[in-house]
């Protein structure tokens, strides 16, 4: 018989993993969602459950590999890899994550300065200063569990807020059930979509994921993903309702209005100190993450990668360098912030694809601890989804520079097309060629 989990073990999971939905409730998650409500309605409500999902069995693996074999995610791709291409692979996966961190880090710390901007009259610029010179001096203290935490509970507050109002939305229970499970994609909405999905599965939470399941049985880790990542996807959800609720063009004095409408005047002060805090964390959290992702891929006992070391302040040193660079450039926030999630969204199928690879890898791991049927067809659900939405939207941007006569049909079969090779390619590699 399995182990039984006592409730206050279970809360205590759930807890601690919340630490990975905090990490996508960001100033990312409030502009893209409420932006999706205020543009489409309830129409892309699909692509935060499906994100969500998604983000619960990503997650899942990425843990059940560490506790499986005691590495670090970037430790295993290492090992897999161990051939003379094993470094430039490692060069690649780390590139595209650091790359997404920056792209996150200009839209953290737009978003911070967005939320202080509601609240006073302070130039900007030295808003700006000021908030990545305390995200500096926090890392290189690295004292940062015991502030984000305490940060963190702002942001819960927040959305429990969105929750509230979202209940006082206009909309029937029938329309929302049938936008959440009947996916569509109006008419420019592909980046929005992708978006969604970049905001919620954040590629370098799969890397955090692993590095802190160790020391966790398998079933409290399944529990706690689940039921912390449900609750930080239904939150996201909550905000796109809000946005829903927004008249005339999207922007955040407009989404603080509505809550002090539905709510009161208290209710837009707290959703800009929730901004700012949510943005706060996540320009502490982004940096990090990059760092602990090249410490997993390149530590070694002559090179040191500890937390005071020249390596690991660097890397963290050079993503918050450049989301200053490009905050400092007058870089409008909201395009900025939907861009990010973006971007990262087009990334994802790179490391999903690594992940799925190293999951069914039985020379790795027990058969206990390898991907079932079941899971791999999700998961290559999953990596088909995020690839064709991240295909048609680099072809459209290719057609455009070329200023191609391209139907959105013939973009939408092409990236089909590519999508399906890649999604039999996976399964020739994982059922047939291990024959």
């Amino acid at each position: 018989m399995a182990k039984r989990i006592s409730f206050g073990k279970g809360a205590s999971s759930v807890l601690f993993w919340s630490v990975v939905s905090a990490a996508f409730i960001g100033p990312g998650t409030v502009t893209t969602a409420a932006k999706a409500g205020a543009s489409f309605q309830l129409a892309l409500l699909w692509a935060l459950l499906f994100s969500t999902i998604a983000t619960i069995i990503l997650q899942e693996a990425a843990a059940r590999v560490t506790i499986a074999s005691g590495k670090s995610l970037g430790e295993i791709i290492s090992l897999k890899y161990h051939s003379s291409s094993s470094d430039s692979i490692k060069m690649v996966l780390f590139l595209a994550i650091a790359f997404g961190c920056a792209a996150y880090q200009t839209g953290n710390l737009l978003g911070a300065i967005a939320g202080l901007e509601l609240m006073t009259d302070v130039d900007s610029k030295l808003l700006l200063l000021a908030v990545g010179l305390v995200c500096a001096s926090i890392l290189f203290l690295g004292n940062i569990q015991l502030i984000a935490r305490v940060l963190g509970t702002v942001v819960a507050f927040m959305g429990l807020l969105f929750f509230y109002v979202a209940l006082q939305s206009d909309f029937e229970i029938y329309d929302v059930f049938e936008a959440a499970f009947l996916p569509s994609i109006p008419n420019g909405s592909a980046l929005l979509i992708i978006g969604l999905i970049g905001t919620t599965i954040v590629p370098y939470n799969l890397f955090l994921a692993s590095g802190i399941s160790k020391g966790q049985s398998v079933r409290e880790m399944r529990i706690g993903i689940s039921l912390a990542v449900l609750i930080g996807g239904l939150i996201s959800m909550a905000i796109l309702l809000v946005g829903m609720q927004i008249e005339g063009e999207f922007s955040f004095q407009a989404l603080a209005s509505t809550l002090s409408d539905s709510v009161g005047d208290w209710a837009a002060a707290l959703f800009a100190a929730g901004l700012f805090v949510a943005g706060f964390t996540s320009s502490i959290t982004a940096p990090l993450a990059a760092a602990i992702t090249a410490r997993s891929f390149f530590q070694s006992e002559t090179n040191n990668w500890a937390m005071n070391s020249r390596n690991f302040r660097l890397v963290w040193g050079v993503i918050l360098g450049i989301g200053l660079l490009f905050g400092l450039a007058d870089v409008k926030p909201i395009p900025a912030i939907i861009l990010a999630q973006a971007i990262n969204g087009v990334l994802l199928p790179i490391v999903a694809i690594f992940l799925l690879l190293i999951v069914n890898d039985k020379g790795l791991f027990l058969d206990g601890f390898t991907n079932s049927n079941l899971s791999n067809a999700l998961m290559l659900i999953i990596v088909s989804v995020a690839c064709f939405l991240g295909l048609y939207n680099i072809l459209k941007v290719l057609a455009q520079l070329a200023s191609a006569d391209t139907t959105s049909a013939t973009l939408y079969w092409s990236a089909a097309m590519i999508t399906g090779l890649i999604t039999l390619g996976l399964i020739w590699r994982i059922y047939i060629s291990k024959r």
